[in-house]
């Protein structure tokens, strides 16, 4: 069936070689008139006519559709529903993603304000260190590391229980000596570490300046500051474990030093 107003594709002169001015509407200008596809075939179904390019002989041909039949669809209330769908749609889409970059925005602001806040209050939070005369803390420092030490020899038992391996009877008990100040073969770099480290679980409860800060808000580069800070107060509490505590630091390759909070900051 050969559709109305349709030139003849064997004829040259069925081509067009101009537009038709103002009569017509081509399907791109439909689209710029917030036209789409299906509204086309839906309200106007088939073209009017069928235009050439005006240079492009081989191109394909233009459907073209008149301006009266166009402006009164325009005016039916599917198009204008439809129109109004797609604007609103548009115009919600717009709007998500600015809304999607706000939140974003203020996302990022709050993490760098919490982190800010936290690192600030580490360097002001004053630190206590408990103090107590070098027998003293010699034989706690002791007691701490044997403790340790049992914990995790029973954690290393349980999992070889749990694995099938046969169990190892425990030596015959000795006199305790975690009583002496310094037990028999304690280097005193040893009995250093072990007091920092005794110290340094005594202040633990510090901890709490890190709560709710999580790993994307720099919980790493504040637990860094704020076990710095333990450090050094440590240091001035006990001069005889500044080298110990200068010696944690280094190795634990804690930064920049503590009064340096614009480090911290960005």
């Amino acid at each position: 069936m050969t559709m109305q107003g349709a030139p003849d594709p064997e004829s040259e002169q069925g081509r067009e070689t101009a537009e038709p001015g103002r009569t017509h509407v081509s399907a791109a200008g439909l689209r710029a008139r917030g036209w789409t596809d299906g509204i086309v075939r839906r309200l106007l179904g088939e073209p009017d006519r069928l235009s050439a390019h005006p240079r492009f002989r081989s191109a394909p041909w233009t459907r073209m559709y008149r301006v009266e039949r166009v402006e009164a669809a325009e005016q039916s209330a599917e198009f204008r529903s439809g129109a109004a769908f797609r604007s609103g749609a548009a115009f919600a889409a717009r709007r998500s993603g600015a809304v999607s970059k706000a939140v974003g925005r203020r996302g990022r602001e709050s993490v760098a304000r919490r982190r800010r806040e936290v690192l600030a209050r580490i360097l002001a939070e004053p630190i206590d260190v408990p103090r107590m005369d070098a027998g003293e803390l010699a034989r706690r420092a002791v007691e701490h590391r044997a403790r340790r030490e049992r914990e995790s020899t029973a954690g290393i038992a349980g999992t070889a229980n749990a694995l099938g391996a046969p169990s190892t009877p425990s030596p015959p008990c000795s006199p305790n000596p975690l009583h002496s100040p310094r037990p028999p073969h304690t280097d005193p770099a040893s009995l250093d570490r072990w007091k920092v480290d005794y110290l340094r679980h005594r202040l633990s409860p510090y901890d709490e300046l890190l709560e709710g800060l999580s790993s994307r808000e720099g919980r790493g580069r504040a637990a860094a500051l704020l076990r710095q800070r333990i450090l050094a107060a440590i240091a001035e509490a006990y001069p005889e474990l500044v080298e110990e505590c200068e010696r944690q630091v280094r190795d634990q390759q804690l930064g920049p030093p503590a009064g340096e909070i614009s480090a911290h900051s960005d």
